[in-house]
């Protein structure tokens, strides 16, 4: 009976400290949450928007258009600013150190029907890696059990103080969540994005099939094996297509590193300097091209790019 009391208390802490900072974001009830991290700002998932600006509900029932800060579609982070978004937040801190397995963990989420709604349940798991949403993996995430309904990727995980320790992704299925740990490396991101500061990455403009079914396509067409990996469609404005690079081209080389996964071609394109070059070594059929991806100019480069 301690144990529930200790419970009870926990979650009327944090509904009465933090459930300010909550807020929900685009309309409807499908669309996404956010938290307040103050100055303006609210902390989100990008997955969550559609365009540069939003629709931010905050708890006392208040609606504002907020405009897109940064973005980050490689993390999954975003920062909205919307008019009152300090209101509430200034209280909020985050969670220092590490979050332990076992720990007792709390969700905010803003149900479209009105009213704060508090889960509780606990970190099943600590430096779990996920896939963002251009596909590039992202380390360090928390998966927990407090229970989530739809809508809330991008709602704050709180310690039983109501400090900040991640930030709601995903579902994962049977009752688990997935969060992004509200560390020093998200807090870093979170300000940048916050000043307006989007990462831009070297983007190649290729959508890709895995080396399996490279293997199982080119079998098909009576081609030797070949690892690598299936060039499925390009974008007629990147750079890939720039430097002649085709659908059915199968990439096996990226910077004289032999291509086994898409993990190991972002690695290659994490490597080259703004405005850089990048070699790639192609099989088109049973043909072997060497092409040089450019990526100078505004094409090269795109926040969050792939």
């Amino acid at each position: 009976m301690a144990r529930l009391g200790e419970v009870q208390q926990a979650v009327e802490r944090v509904a009465a400290n933090a459930g300010a900072t909550v807020v929900r974001i685009g309309r409807g009830a499908g669309r996404g949450a956010g938290v307040l991290i103050g100055d303006g700002a609210v902390l989100t998932n990008a997955h969550n928007l559609r365009g540069s600006e939003t629709t931010v509900t905050f708890a006392d029932g208040r609606v504002e258009t907020g405009a897109v800060a940064g973005v980050d579609l490689d993390a999954d982070l975003a920062v909205v600013r919307a008019a009152g978004a300090g209101d509430g937040a200034s209280g909020l801190e985050w969670h220092a150190g590490e979050v332990r397995l076992g720990s007792t963990v709390l969700t905010l989420t803003l149900p479209a029907g009105g009213g704060v709604r508090v889960t509780v349940g606990t970190v099943s798991s600590v430096g779990a890696t996920f896939r963002g949403p251009r596909g590039r993996l992202v380390h360090g995430g928390i998966e927990h059990t407090a229970p989530l309904s739809r809508g809330s990727s991008g709602s704050p995980v709180l310690d039983p103080d109501g400090r900040l320790v991640g930030l709601n992704t995903h579902r994962l299925g049977e009752g688990f969540y997935l969060a992004v740990a509200a560390g020093a490396e998200l807090r870093e991101r979170a300000d940048a994005l916050a000043r307006g500061e989007s990462p831009r990455r070297p983007y190649l403009g290729v959508a890709l099939l895995p080396p399996r079914a490279a293997r199982r396509l080119r079998a098909a067409v009576g081609l030797p094996e070949r690892d690598g990996l299936l060039v499925r469609d390009v974008d007629e404005d990147g750079p890939a297509a720039r430097a002649g690079v085709r659908p059915g081209d199968l990439l096996v080389e990226a910077g004289g590193r032999a291509l086994g996964s898409p993990d190991e071609l972002y690695e290659a394109l994490a490597a080259v300097a703004e405005g850089g070059e990048l070699p790639l070594h192609v099989v088109r059929g049973s043909e072997e091209l060497d092409v040089v991806v450019n990526f100078a100019g505004d094409g090269g480069a795109r926040p969050g790019g792939a």
